[in-house]
């Protein structure tokens, strides 16, 4: 049976394809990466390149009918958001096969503008003694669509953003892989 075919899309750093890229190397998950997607130039199609991954830009958000054109041509069979910020107008052919990671507990601190430290701000302001991440599919609306899994960490005393931030990351590098492998496990 061939591995699942992913598609990664990003718009920051890709610390989430790094850990993916590692996680799939290790062999601890039966995936291959048919092309990376970044909403600009940035870190992590940079770091995309220098893995030998097939890298594109597309600047903004992209057209359902250009997203369907590259998924198809590329032959993916999941998208994988890792930390893209842009509004993906999923492909009636890749419902229910788009997967997001989100740095808090959802439906808590989701939404729209809702992503980085402002997520981590405000859970803090909150008062929220845990946080975590959540894996969900996604649906046209903004941190929305089924739970997958959650994992959840601590609120230290004395946690600025950064720190509550570098906490729940450790918690992400877990859950998209195990979410991803259950998925797959289950199509």
């Amino acid at each position: 049976m061939a591995l699942p075919r992913l598609a990664i899309l990003l718009s920051g750093g890709g610390r989430t394809l790094m850990n993916l890229c590692e996680v799939i190397a290790r062999g601890d998950l039966g995936a291959q990466i048919g092309v990376v997607i970044a909403s600009k130039e940035c870190l992590g199609a940079q770091r995309a390149r220098e893995r030998g991954l097939e890298t594109l830009v597309e600047p903004g958000a992209i057209p359902r009918a250009r997203l369907a054109e590259i998924l198809v041509t590329h032959r993916i069979d999941w998208v994988v958001l890792a930390g893209y910020l842009k509004k993906v107008e999923i492909p009636e052919r890749f419902k229910g096969r788009v997967v997001n990671i989100h740095p808090a507990l959802l439906p808590d601190f989701g939404g729209a503008g809702m992503y980085g430290d402002r997520v981590h701000a405000a859970v803090l302001a909150s008062g929220a003694t845990h946080s975590g991440c959540t894996v969900h599919l996604c649906d046209e609306e903004y941190d929305r669509g089924p739970i997958l899994l959650q994992r959840t960490c601590p609120v230290m005393p004395g946690d600025d953003p950064h720190a509550l931030a570098a906490r729940v990351f450790e918690e992400e590098k877990r859950a998209y892989p195990e979410a991803l492998r259950r998925l797959f496990a289950e199509s």
